[in-house]
């Protein structure tokens, strides 16, 4: 696929995209109110309780050009939905706020949005929803301007479920690929680490961790039984920590942190006295979250793999000496 055909598939999926939602009648949602406007009041309902914003503001959220959002807020303005009231600290800015109309208005548009988007997840099965859920997260890390800080939502943390193995060895040989450029062979490294995994997996002494956002994965940690490399047998007293993965989008939110901790937390249940790691030079975000944590290094080794000239390094906890403090 050439450069043009490549925008024309971008195109093409716009074309799609925006049929699929209404969003070229007139009025958004069979609603009096444009897409522009309806966004408008969106990010006005959704302030903080007792919160406002300027017009300069919401332009630059908005990215919209300030002769046309004025236009836009002064027929809002006009008929009553929208508030200005002049800032205190800067007479040339007014603060916005939705009126007790402006949020009458927008109910039930909002209740007609849900409703629709319902309607469109109605149709795919439960897998098909996640895939899609994720297909959306995706094209949103990679358009996503490299100069915004992650929003702050909330996540959760589960027990890996069917499917969320493929997920977490395509997900690792695809960033790993990206952000390093290991080639295929670490995937299949990856791939065989989770298929013992499932094989051997004892749930007193093992446990993975997906965590989730908005139905979508993004981020995900495995702890195991340690085991001799030579001879696979267990290791007494030691768990390993493997298949640290964060995503993108979700980097920033502290959850590599947390994903950690998890492990240390069950470790500590499960009796284990230590926890072992192994994992690469280059890798400075995750080991700035092993130091944290009071992981020591033990060992280090140069070696070739995954198509590159690599230092492999392990790491090592002694859960003992740091019962009580913070993981």
């Amino acid at each position: 696929m050439d450069h043009a055909d490549r925008i024309e598939a971008v195109r093409r999926f716009n074309r799609f995209y925006t049929r699929r939602v209404g969003v070229l009648n007139e009025g958004l949602l069979d609603s009096p109110f444009t897409l522009t406007e309806a966004r408008l009041l969106w990010e006005l309902a959704h302030l903080d309780e007792g919160a406002d914003i300027t017009a300069t503001d919401l332009g630059r959220l908005l990215d919209l050009d300030a002769g046309y959002l004025s236009r836009l807020l002064k027929a809002l303005k006009e008929r009553d939905l929208v508030t200005a009231t002049r800032s205190a600290t800067d007479a040339r800015q007014s603060q916005l706020q939705l009126s007790p109309a402006g949020r009458s208005a927008f109910e039930p548009l909002d209740l007609r949005s849900q409703q629709q988007v319902a309607a469109l997840l109605s149709r795919l099965g439960d897998a098909q929803q996640v895939e899609l859920l994720q297909a959306f997260q995706r094209v949103q890390a990679l358009l996503a301007d490299p100069d915004d800080k992650p929003a702050r939502q909330g996540f959760i943390l589960r027990p890996h479920r069917p499917g969320d193995m493929g997920w977490v060895v395509a997900r690792h040989g695809a960033l790993y690929a990206r952000d390093f450029q290991f080639d295929m062979r670490f995937e299949a490294l990856v791939a065989r680490i989770a298929a013992d995994f499932i094989d051997r997996f004892d749930a007193r002494r093992e446990a993975c961790w997906i965590a989730e956002r908005d139905g979508m994965n993004i981020g995900c940690v495995c702890l195991v039984q340690a085991r001799d490399d030579s001879t696979h047998q267990p290791i007494e007293g030691t768990a390993q920590l493997r298949l640290l993965l964060v995503e993108p989008s979700a980097r920033g939110l502290g959850l590599g942190e947390r994903l950690v901790a998890e492990c240390h937390r069950f470790a500590r249940e499960a009796g284990y006295q230590r926890v072992r790691l192994w994992t690469n030079s280059q890798l400075a975000a995750a080991k700035g979250i092993y130091r944290k944590a009071g992981y020591q290094l033990t060992a280090s080794e140069p070696f070739h793999d995954f198509g590159l000239d690599l230092v492999g390094e392990t790491w090592e906890l002694d859960l003992l000496n740091r019962v009580g403090l913070p993981a």
